[in-house]
């Protein structure tokens, strides 16, 4: 008796020691097999949704389907009673994962198979026994047994409530990390509508699609048409990911001449080439820690697209004339108003670079497409004429929306901030803008006339920018001043398009491009 109290002591603190189910049931298991003499003993544990009978010793094959009769569990947890079984009643039964355990217990004369409920009578699991005995009340009736099996169940059910809890408790914390998360998306798109302002499903997409960009290191590839606003969104990128605080380095890849292109971004050292007097800091050293724009990626030259590739995969890059390596972390975001696939297609864009550029793609609705967002851009761009003039409209009417609404926009978001802010310089402050403060149909018509011989000089020449013709003392000075002319006001009438502007005035975009660099023309 004092050896059968000695004995039931410990097996009562090895299991009260357990901090978990698996150990549990593996302990339990292990000494009810020692102090009882079994060939072996086993515990399924009845998963949440009470439907399968798991046997982690078993591996694949412990999985038993609570409403598959083919193997005896399934019949004692419907009874609720404990039944023997025969080595020959086991070689009948049909279930591999059955028969998988009858030969893992060493193929025993007999089983018993017993369920397990807490006094609720909620079902915890199958106990089964093994041995070559068939007498089984000689062991299930013995007091050390029942006191263990009970003490089993008991810890059983506390191991269930404390998982229970923590299952809980990671539950409610999923569950306020989505709010959490769901509130900062809200929170930051409404930070990003101050800049990139629509109200249309196709914009609203674009906002938070920018946010969850922000959240990742993927490369991000803009596309769309010229004037959508590209840059705008690449700055949205920058400012709400976690490189916000480093640089943000815009290359503009269609005003740089292939020539100079390559070192602007990789840098050179001095004497690297004629001219190079001194060392120079690429973009890409510049962009260390933050964000690198490369504006219009789709006119990059193939033989620097190959080394861009080359920089992307590593972040090393080797500045010209330089011997060793640098190394920059990076942030890439590109765009581009060029169909790319069929760049590719036609051999003048790498299939590579694409892929490795368009990780994150992004698409920016032209604003024929959205035509619900002419009121808020309207009203945006007035805001913005106000608060840098000191002055403005009071707003704009809604016969100058109508009208907007019927125009098609080549030049996108651009072309309407130029409309508005010229129909601002039209409009007494104070007022609304009305439709014939609206110019929508590209540049005036010249005077009849003026040309030739036949205006005098005293007459000014009606292009901004330019003096009247007796003031001119330059000619060389002149001229340049007339090209500025001239292609700042063919970009205002194509809105900012510098691909329509380009075709034109008779020119390939890229000299366009420079000239625009060259002479420092802006469309505002």
């Amino acid at each position: 008796m004092q050896m059968e109290l000695h004995t039931g002591i410990d097996l009562a603190v090895a299991l009260v020691r357990q901090d978990n189910l698996t150990d549990l049931l593996r302990t339990a298991t292990r000494q009810l097999s020692k102090t009882f003499g079994l060939d072996r003993c086993w515990a399924l544990e009845l998963d949440m949704s009470g439907r399968t009978l798991h046997c982690s010793d078993l591996g694949e094959a412990g999985e038993f389907d609570c409403g598959d009769f083919s193997h005896p569990f399934a019949h004692v947890l419907r009874s609720g009673q404990p039944q023997a079984l025969s080595r020959a009643a086991s070689h009948r039964l049909d279930h591999a994962g059955f028969q998988a355990l009858f030969e893992a217990s060493g193929r025993p004369r007999s089983l018993w198979l017993e369920p397990l409920q807490d006094e609720g009578g909620r079902l915890l699991g199958v106990l089964v026994l093994c041995r070559d005995d068939v007498d089984w009340q000689g062991v299930v009736e013995q007091p050390l047994y029942t006191g263990l099996r009970e003490l089993l169940v008991r810890q059983w059910v506390a191991q269930l409530r404390t998982r229970d809890q923590a299952w809980q408790r990671r539950l409610l914390k999923r569950s306020l990390d989505q709010l959490h998360d769901t509130e900062t998306l809200r929170r930051r798109c409404e930070r990003l509508a101050r800049t990139l302002v629509g109200g249309s499903e196709s914009m609203v997409q674009l906002r938070t699609q920018i946010v969850r960009a922000a959240g990742s290191q993927l490369s991000v590839l803009v596309q769309g048409e010229t004037g959508c606003g590209k840059d705008v969104v690449a700055r949205g990128v920058h400012d709400l990911s976690a490189r916000a605080s480093g640089p943000l380095v815009v290359v503009n890849c269609a005003a740089i001449p292939d020539t100079l292109l390559e070192s602007e971004l990789f840098g050179h050292t001095r004497g690297a080439f004629s001219g190079a007097d001194q060392a120079k800091e690429g973009l890409l050293a510049q962009a260390d820690g933050g964000t690198l724009f490369l504006d219009e990626i789709g006119d990059m030259p193939l033989a620097l697209q190959s080394k861009l590739l080359r920089v992307l995969e590593s972040r090393r890059f080797r500045p010209l004339g330089a011997r060793e390596e640098r190394h920059s972390d990076f942030r890439l975001v590109a765009a581009t108003h060029q169909p790319l696939q069929q760049r590719i297609e036609d051999g003048r864009f790498r299939r590579d670079l694409y892929y490795r550029l368009s990780q994150f793609p992004l698409r920016i609705a032209p604003l024929r497409e959205r035509p619900e967002d002419l009121e808020s851009l309207s009203r945006h761009f007035i805001r913005l004429y106000t608060e840098r003039e000191g002055s403005g409209p009071m707003g704009i009417s809604s016969h100058a929306l109508h009208r907007l609404a019927d125009y098609p926009f080549p030049g996108n978001v651009r072309e309407l901030r130029n409309i508005i802010e010229l129909a601002c310089l039209h409009t007494p402050a104070g007022d609304d803008i009305q439709p014939e403060h609206l110019h929508l149909d590209g540049l005036p018509e010249a005077p009849s006339d003026w040309g030739g011989a036949s205006v005098p000089l005293s007459v000014p020449i009606p292009i901004p920018g330019l003096p009247a013709l007796e003031e001119i003392q330059d000619l060389k000075a002149a001229a340049q001043a007339f090209e500025a002319a001239v292609i700042r006001a063919r970009l205002r009438q194509y809105g900012g398009n510098r691909a329509q502007a380009a075709q034109s005035l008779g020119m390939p975009k890229r000299t366009l491009a420079h000239k625009c660099l060259k002479y420092q023309v802006t469309v505002s």
